[in-house]
């Protein structure tokens, strides 16, 4: 009986618009604008690269090439250099080739297009050089043996921004609004999950009414339509895992298989929501519709789905709400999991979701069981 339920939950299944285009296109159309809005935003800002500039002499300064020939031998250098003249500089730096021109006269000093995060280091280096090229020229006058132990130590002290990395995971913080898109599929499968009921009471549907005089019993009934429903969503989370890591190149981290697992968990999660909105009360199929649908989309929000750090403005304000948000929830484990070298926050999190899936059918089950009909 419940295999021959199954069976037939799942033939239904495939035949619901709404899974098609809440839990597969829509979920594509979103995470290609995100990559094409977001994708190299974290490049550009955030993560730092060797910084080209051109350095322009009136006359040639050894001290200075001593001190930039250090600073570009090393593993990961602060500058690339090019010595040329005052026009072809002026030229790369029109055509976006270099950063910024060092002019070195009397003291170094810069010429930057725009103010950025990379102008800012060119100029921190110009002034602890300027600060410094009194100290190296007395040595070169009073012991020239010296010379390269002080470079050495100017250079080291000049690379400010030698990467050590406090996590071996992707830090990109752009990389949020993907965790929240799997997040938001995860959710939309509350869809799926009030078919459920919709299917499962009378007054909702025909289907409902042939199967409320069915001798067979409503528990099994339910069981079937929540694991064939279980099975739809797990594919549509396994698909919008592999579409985010290997279609749009969006780095989830070393533990994919974690990855899926979590995606798979988060989206029973989501039916069980479905299921539980549409056991509540009698209303007609368009409001539970759109009570499921607002219910996913504003916890998605508070999760950082629009803006980028609603989640910490929330927890600023009502921390306890990121406990029980499950798009929170959800999107947090996915951080913790890529980011953290340890399992004891990604823990708490699946756990979190597995006892309020329990939780959701449960009562889902019990509100279900308990209807009554008048007539049919």
């Amino acid at each position: 009986m419940f295999l021959h339920n199954l069976k037939y939950e799942l033939l239904s299944s495939l035949r619901v618009k709404d899974i098609t285009i809440w839990l597969i296109l829509f979920p594509v159309a979103l995470g290609l604008f995100f990559k094409i809005a977001f994708g190299n935003v974290y490049d550009k800002t955030t993560k730092f690269d060797t910084i080209p500039v051109a350095v322009v002499e009136e006359a040639e300064d050894q001290t200075l090439h001593s001190v930039l020939d250090s600073i570009e031998s090393q593993d990961d250098p602060l500058l690339k250099v090019e010595y040329t003249d005052k026009e072809k500089a002026e030229e790369l730096l029109r055509d976006g080739k270099i950063e910024g021109i060092l002019n070195a006269g009397e003291k170094l000093s810069l010429t930057a297009a725009d103010s950025n995060m990379r102008t800012t280091i060119l100029s921190s280096f110009i002034k602890q050089y300027n600060s410094r090229q009194s100290v190296i020229k007395d040595c070169v006058k009073k012991d020239p043996t010296r010379l390269q132990e002080v470079i050495d130590s100017f250079s080291e002290e000049t690379d400010v921004l030698r990467e050590i990395p406090l996590s071996n995971g992707n830090t990109d913080y752009m990389t949020d609004y993907f965790y929240n898109l799997i997040a938001m599929v995860a959710l939309f499968g509350s869809i799926t999950g009030l078919h459920i009921t919709i299917n499962n009471q009378a007054n909702l549907s025909p289907l409902g009414a042939r199967k409320c005089c069915s001798p067979a019993p409503k528990s099994i009934s339910l069981a079937a339509s929540l694991c064939g429903s279980y099975i739809v969503q797990t594919i549509c989370m396994l698909f919008c895992v592999t579409f985010v890591r290997f279609g749009l190149k969006i780095d989830l981290g070393s533990h994919l298989l974690l990855v899926y697992l979590t995606a798979v968990l988060s989206g029973i999660l989501g039916v069980s929501l479905g299921f539980f909105i549409g056991s509540v009360g009698f209303l007609k199929t368009s409001t539970k519709v759109a009570i499921s649908t607002t219910v996913s989309l504003l916890l998605c929000f508070f999760s950082g789905l629009m803006i980028a750090n609603m989640k910490v403005r929330v927890d600023e304000v009502f921390p306890l709400f990121n406990r029980i948000n499950p798009a929170a929830v959800i999107t947090n484990s996915l951080y913790y999991l890529n980011v953290y070298d340890n399992y004891d926050k990604f823990t708490v999190c699946i756990i979190t979701m597995v006892i309020t899936t329990v939780l959701l059918d449960v009562f889902g089950f019990l509100l279900t069981r308990r209807k009554k009909y008048a007539s049919l």
